[in-house]
């Protein structure tokens, strides 16, 4: 399991302040969609798939320099129609014509399909944050969630978590933003 050096606000455990359910959803290993399609009818949207010049903060994970190009692909899930999780992930863009090709071709299957049957591909440990404007991240919640849902649940803050997956030494990260309502659904 390879380790990345985290750059705020990303940390290597939750901090104390957050609550029992949030530490074990930002830490729970395996795929993120199996446990969601627990709490319901599950539903994934693609947003957007683009080719774009990579920050500061994704570099550092994917061990590039920026604006190195890479592939986005941002998609929402929701459960039974509520949008729970919003969901970056990144490779360098040449990777996205080689080694991590299948992301290319998911259209609304989730990566987990192309992730968790491969026993050449390891996982880092995750790390967690409370988003804040700076992290790409935040900007892929902010074009899902509208100001007037986002109004309602102010006092909640947006919690995340990532991490990167690598198959023959080629990173993927993969970064997941728990939306406030799924908070009050689980």
């Amino acid at each position: 399991m390879q380790k990345f050096e985290s750059i705020q606000p990303w940390l290597s455990t939750p901090k104390p302040s957050f609550s029992s359910i949030q530490k074990r959803w930002l830490m729970r290993q395996g795929p993120l969609t199996q446990a969601l399609r627990e709490l319901g009818t599950l539903k994934l949207r693609v947003i957007a798939e683009y080719a774009a010049g990579v920050g500061r903060d994704e570099a550092h994970c994917l061990k590039t320099v920026a604006p190195s190009p890479i592939w986005v692909r941002e998609v929402v899930m929701s459960i039974d129609g509520i949008q729970v999780v919003a969901a970056r992930s990144v490779t360098p863009l040449r990777a996205s014509h080689g080694v991590w090709q299948g992301m290319r071709r998911l259209r609304s299957r989730p990566l987990a399909d192309i992730l968790y049957d491969d026993a050449a591909i390891t996982r880092s440990n995750f790390e967690v944050a409370r988003l804040n404007k700076q992290t790409a991240l935040f900007r892929t919640v902010q074009s899902v969630q509208t100001n007037a849902s986002l109004g309602k649940h102010q006092h909640i803050a947006l919690l995340a978590r990532r991490s990167v997956f690598w198959r023959q030494d080629t990173p993927l990260l993969v970064a997941e933003c728990f939306l406030p309502a799924f908070w009050s659904l689980c």
